[in-house]
């Protein structure tokens, strides 16, 4: 417990590094307001544009961060009683028409030529917004958190549109003040605008930038200054029905086909210009995209990130409390195998220094008939230092029909969590960390259960240091409302890294990295696994990037363990295992219409087995049409004779394929069309996934989704459905 506040007053003490004047506080940009109309066509020919302050003149970030911007860019901002507009105008560094994967919203980033800008509404350099086109007009909408995060997971109504031709492309956007949260009365912003040019693998920023941080780093913002206080939203109240009807057929129950109809809403009510009301009723997920298949060889239980929209606004006060292996809250549990029936939320920022959110959720029976749930969750920050918080969670899951009542109820009547944490980001950015630690409470609980954690990290040009300590009890049970992938154990992991950085040549930095990642039994302190690896990364100037690793393992299982994910034969608790492997990995320029990459696994397994892992995929591009791309993963696992085998598993091989085929059609920045198909043995699924989007107004949306499941090794059907959603954001 002692070695625990040591290590919190050590964040405490480097939080004096969070003080001191923005780094990029002389950066400024004047906005005024217009008094004639903007047409957003992706043209400059408007007259309100002509008297815009210009901001130009942009910073390298990469490849190197030494020099001024080869290509040229000019961005000019302004506003009205509703809405911000923004102009970027892109000048062309060599002829020719520019990089674009395709004109799907939230693109990636990497490849496709692209504006962002970046909106820091409460200039605290941690919150705010991200917007953006490729060069095509594919829209780019996030949420951001934690001074640099960006969640695309959410959608919110504005509008752009992109001009261009082969000397330059225009990105022209209007933002409805509705759309943002903000501080009334306030008279400076943080902000900052980047651009993306791959045909020079240039990545430039308005502000300077250190390369080894990402332009969406909100220490290194300007200031957005304005005439007169931006104008408050006035009644902030949005309506979002919709109506969703199809057909379901389950082969397995062999049921006939069953038609649905079904519809709710969600609204939004600004309680203030930056607090906000959630509500849903009835919600629907089936436009969500399908998770990406992952083959687990892995003794514990894999992450799959929210995609609700419900959840994403201002959800990172909710889910990322934590680590990304220790959360007291993962909204993915709820509603998981179980209708929800509503759902509230108070979210946002109570003044500059406090920010809260208050969610409840009622859900009902799940598909083996046990009774429903009611979450609530209570979160809260306070701003310390420059950018640097302290936050408390608490987290309650009730059941709706006690064990005494129902004794087909395997859920305990309660699980509930408190927690408390310190986040803390030095001004400069160099600095990063967090300490936290949270207690979980249930009528089964008897014993410890209690979860701690701290993280530290120096981050600068040339080298990356890094400490992670982590403490869980053993009779934690976090994972009725949290996540927490294992228990009993403290897991101590220095990390480092190093780059170096040749004058000229094809190699833009190359150099090693090392990572020590112990794990403890916390009863006894012996040690229970341990990995080592070594890495040398080479980065090129086309941006392609190679690196090569080995590493070397050792796990005392702590449980029964089937070491290949789905025959149900194991492997003893207690049994000592140790293998070396190497492997590289390869990512291609991004450039090219044609893209591939590459990552390899070559060594030994438990048991003294074998295993070979080959990940590849390849992608080609007809831009900004068609996007093609295919991901494999392969595994073969190979066990000898060897006495910790069971007799069905000794003498065997075993070749695990995972294929996720994917057509992205756009035929424009509002028609989508995706078809994602998953094979994977491991788990014997086979699915398809087809969906079709018409976006028809800004956030409204027409979606016709088609999925079919089949038996991987027979191709029997399992089940499948076809659902047609309609939705319509109504500003009331």
């Amino acid at each position: 417990m002692s070695k625990n506040l040591l290590l919190i007053f050590l964040l405490f003490s480097l939080g004096r590094y969070s003080f001191g004047q923005k780094k990029n506080n002389d950066f400024n940009y004047s906005i005024k307001k217009i008094d004639s109309k903007i047409k957003i066509d992706g043209k400059s020919d408007d007259k309100a544009w002509e008297d815009c302050q210009v901001a130009t003149d942009f910073y390298m970030v990469l490849p190197m961060d030494t020099s001024m911007a080869k290509v040229k860019t000019d961005v000019k901002f302004c506003y009205d009683d509703k809405n911000l507009y923004v102009l970027f105008i892109n000048y062309n560094y060599y002829k020719g028409s520019n990089m674009v994967e395709s004109m799907k919203r939230d693109w990636s980033f990497g490849k496709n030529d692209n504006d962002l800008l970046f909106i820091d509404t409460f200039n605290d350099l941690t919150t705010g917004f991200s917007f953006g086109s490729n060069a095509r007009g594919g829209q780019w909408d996030g949420l951001m958190s934690g001074g640099s995060s960006i969640n695309l997971s959410w959608d919110n109504k504005w509008q752009s549109e992109v001009s261009f031709d082969e000397n330059q492309w225009t990105w022209e956007a209007a933002i409805p003040f509705k759309t943002l949260r903000y501080k009334e009365n306030s008279s400076v912003w943080g902000i900052n605008f980047s651009r993306l040019d791959l045909k020079t693998t240039e990545k430039s920023s308005w502000t300077p930038i250190p390369r080894q941080f990402p332009t969406a780093s909100l220490a290194f913002t300007g200031n957005l200054v304005w005439d007169t206080p931006p104008p408050a939203p006035g009644a902030n109240i949005s309506i979002i029905p919709f109506i969703t009807t199809g057909v379901k057929k389950n082969h397995q129950a062999m049921t006939d086909a069953k038609g649905e109809f079904g519809a709710g809403f969600d609204a939004k009510f600004g309680l203030t210009s930056s607090l906000n009301l959630d509500l849903t009723v009835l919600p629907d997920f089936s436009q969500v995209e399908v998770d990406v298949q992952q083959t687990n060889l892995d003794r514990f239980e894999l992450f799959f990130p929210e995609r609700r929209q419900f959840f994403i606004e201002n959800g990172d006060i909710f889910n990322n409390f934590g680590s990304s292996s220790l959360r007291p809250f993962f909204s993915r549990r709820v509603g998981l195998d179980a209708p929800i029936y509503y759902g509230s939320k108070i979210s946002g920022k109570l003044n500059n220094n406090w920010r809260v959110g208050a969610m409840n959720m009622l859900t009902g029976k799940n598909s083996d008939g046990q009774a429903g749930s009611n979450y609530s969750v209570l979160s809260l920050q306070r701003r310390i230092f420059k950018r640097s918080y302290l936050g408390g969670i608490y987290v309650d899951r009730e059941t709706t029909l006690k064990k005494n009542l129902d004794s087909t109820n395997t859920l305990a009547d309660y699980n509930r969590t408190f927690g408390l944490e310190y986040y803390l980001a030095s001004a400069d950015n160099k600095w990063l960390g967090k300490a936290f630690a949270f207690k979980t409470f249930s009528p089964e609980l008897k014993g410890q259960n209690n979860v701690a954690s701290i993280n530290i990290a120096r981050t600068v040009k040339k080298y990356i240091v890094s400490f992670t300590g982590e403490s869980v009890d053993m009779d934690v049970k976090a994972n009725e409302v949290g996540f927490v992938r294992r228990n009993n154990y403290i897991h101590l992991r220095p990390e480092a890294s190093y780059l170096f950085f040749p004058k000229g040549g094809k190699i833009l930095s190359h150099g090693p990295s090392v990572m020590f990642s112990n794990y403890f039994s916390q009863d006894k302190f012996d040690r229970n696994e341990n990995t080592n690896v070594l890495f040398y990364k080479f980065g090129l100037r086309t941006q392609a990037a190679f690196t090569v690793w080995t590493a070397t393992d050792f796990v005392k299982l702590t449980g029964l363990f089937d070491p290949t994910g789905y025959v149900k034969e194991y492997l003893d608790k207690g049994q000592v295992h140790r293998w070396k492997s190497w492997g590289t990995m390869f990512s291609s320029k991004p450039q090219s219409l044609f893209t591939y990459g590459f990552e390899t696994r070559f060594g030994g397994y438990y048991a003294d087995g074998k295993r070979l892992r080959l990940d590849a995929e390849v992608a080609y591009r007809f831009q900004p049409y068609v996007s093609i791309a295919l991901k494999s993963n392969f595994n073969k696992l190979t066990f000898f004779e060897d006495n910790r085998l069971t007799e069905a598993l000794k003498n065997t091989t075993h070749n695990l394929w995972l294929l996720g085929p994917r057509l992205d059609v756009t035929l424009s920045n509002k028609v989508f069309f995706t078809n994602f198909m998953q094979y994977n043995n491991q788990t014997n699924n086979f699915n398809i996934n087809t969906r079709f989007q018409w976006r028809y107004s800004p956030a409204s949306d027409l979606y016709l989704v088609y999925t079919d499941n089949y038996f991987a090794d027979t191709f029997a059907p399992k089940n499948r459905a076809i659902v047609l959603k309609f939705t319509y954001w109504w500003n009331v």
